[in-house]
């Protein structure tokens, strides 16, 4: 990013970037640099782009969530499988996180830091993940995938106020969820490689999903908005079918979740 001091012109590089060992890279260079003072929040951008498909390769093939098939565990091939799944999800993850930082102006400096060391993370998610696969004999785009996590992305662009609440406090917040049951049924199979994996991304998107809490109550206050009624409006027009259980209530609480939101939660 030596040729740019913008932040988010570094942002949306990251973001058109296709190849993802390329993207996670250039996540790297470009966090490093807004950590140094090399980036600027400029006050006299230009304004973002409408948004769009991200920068990703032509595979993994991206179909409804009902057609990709179900694998079990006991295999060497369902194990890929699932790799493949959570880094698809962090090779999404990337790309809202940048889309973040990119999309909603005139937010704190605060704001931006934490999105852009959010992107990081995710990026070193990914490569973990991509390099597990390799040992696996498979590699990314190996397996059909969903574009859920986009398709919300591209709902909630209108929005800061919105973004917060549904990608990293809905769709995020479902990994906190589901991780360690995935963790249980890797170790049992006896994949402890993968597992380790899986612990540090829970342990590190606990953080993640607290970001979306703060910025969201932080344009709650600002539209002098309600954050719980607020919150059960947006669930109430973006998921109509409501949020499906169990939940892990222990590692929401530690990401900002209200004890009221909790108990509507169970």
């Amino acid at each position: 990013m030596a040729d740019t001091t913008d932040l988010f012109d570094a942002a949306r590089r990251c973001l058109d970037c296709r190849d993802p060992a390329e993207k996670a890279a250039l996540t790297r260079e470009a966090a490093a640099a807004f950590a140094d003072g090399a980036l600027q929040i400029a006050d006299d951008a230009p304004p973002p782009r409408p948004i769009g498909a991200p920068g990703r390769p032509q595979q993994p093939r991206l179909v409804e969530p009902r057609l990709l098939p179900r694998r079990g565990l006991g295999t060497a091939d369902g194990r890929a499988a699932l790799v493949h799944a959570v880094a698809h999800i962090e090779f999404n993850a990337i790309n809202l996180a940048w889309d973040a930082a990119y999309r909603f102006r005139g937010m704190p400096a605060d704001y931006y830091r934490d999105w852009v060391a959010v992107a990081a993370d995710e990026a070193r998610h990914y490569t973990l993940l991509a390099a597990r696969l390799a040992e696996l004999g498979y590699a990314y785009g190996d397996f059909d995938a969903h574009d859920g996590l986009w398709e919300m992305a591209e709902k909630t662009a209108h929005a800061c106020l919105a973004r917060m609440a549904l990608v990293p406090r809905v769709l995020e917040a479902r990994g906190l969820d589901v991780t360690p049951g995935m963790i249980a049924r890797l170790r049992a199979a006896g994949d402890e490689a993968t597992v380790a994996i899986l612990e540090v991304i829970l342990r590190e998107e606990v953080a993640h999903v607290a970001a979306g809490t703060r910025w969201f109550r932080w344009c709650c206050a600002r539209e002098e908005l309600e954050p719980r009624a607020t919150f059960e409006r947006l669930l109430g027009e973006h998921m109509r079918r409501g949020l499906k259980g169990p939940f892990n209530l222990d590692a929401r609480r530690e990401a900002g979740f209200s004890e009221d939101e909790l108990r509507a939660l169970a």
